[in-house]
Order: C-alpha cells, then structure tokens, then sequence
C-alpha cells in the first residue's frame, strides 16, 4: 500500500468526491497509473477554487484506490481528462499549517508549499496517518474505504 497526496482546488475536489473519483495534473494519465488499488489519497487544496478562489491551505478529501482502471470522461469543449475511481472516507478539512512541523516530506518548514508544485507526491505512511487522523480521528487506514 501506498499514500499519496494530491493537488487541486476545493471546487475542483468536491466534484470528485461528489462523483466518486480522483482526477489530476490538468487530466494527466501517468499520475493516475502509479497508483495501485488499495492506496490512500488525500487532497490539498491550496485555494477554495481554480479561478479566482481564496487561499485555503488545507486537506480537504481522503480516499482509497478502488481498481485498477484508469479511465477518460468527456467534459465538453475537447476536454477529456482522465481519471480514477476513489471510496472516499468521511472526513473533515485540516488545515496544513499546524501539522507541518509533523509532517517529514515537508523538509524545508520555511517553503512548504514548494513540494506541491508537482500535483501528486508519494509520502510516508506515519505522514499519511497524521493528515487521516487531523481529518477523520480513528479512521482505520486498513479497513475503511476498501
């Protein structure tokens, strides 16, 4: 099992939730192929929407992997991102701040948002159960979401 962390807007989060998916890297494929079923996956969401949101900085989503399908959706005007199917877990947005001293992927505490700039990024599991246990207090990583 793997954790993960991705990057979107809330706006654009919520829409996967609400759809059941995971979407990343302007629509990207690759992203979306190193994950396996059964991975973990929490969203950061630097603002509260892509165009002209305010600043968030939070996580905001967590979901698990459900198969090994990676898949297009047309959503109208030539865009046909792909993307991945998620169960994700009732949870409760954590802002990051107060969790960066905790967090061992951030190396640099004074340029923390630099390590987002990629859109998906593997971290650790102790750093992936800190993020759960801000955003959904005894959520079982083994057993929820499967």
């Amino acid at each position: 099992m793997r954790y993960w962390i991705g990057v979107a807007s809330r706006d654009h989060v919520e829409r996967g939730v609400a759809g059941g998916f995971c979407q990343l890297c302007h629509g990207k494929a690759a992203p979306l192929r190193r994950m396996a079923p059964g991975d973990w996956i929490a969203y950061y969401a630097p603002r509260t929407a892509f165009k002209g949101g305010e600043t968030l900085q939070a996580f905001v989503a967590l979901g698990r992997v459900v198969d090994d399908r990676v898949f297009q959706h047309d959503m109208g005007g030539g865009f046909v991102p792909y993307r991945r199917r998620i169960a994700f877990a009732t949870c409760q947005e954590a802002p990051i701040k107060p969790l960066l001293p905790r967090l061992s992927f951030i190396r640099k505490k004074e340029s923390w948002g630099y390590v987002f700039r990629f859109g998906l990024i593997e971290i650790p599991e102790a750093d992936f159960r800190t993020i759960a246990e801000a955003m959904a207090p005894g959520l079982d990583l083994a057993r929820e979401a499967a």
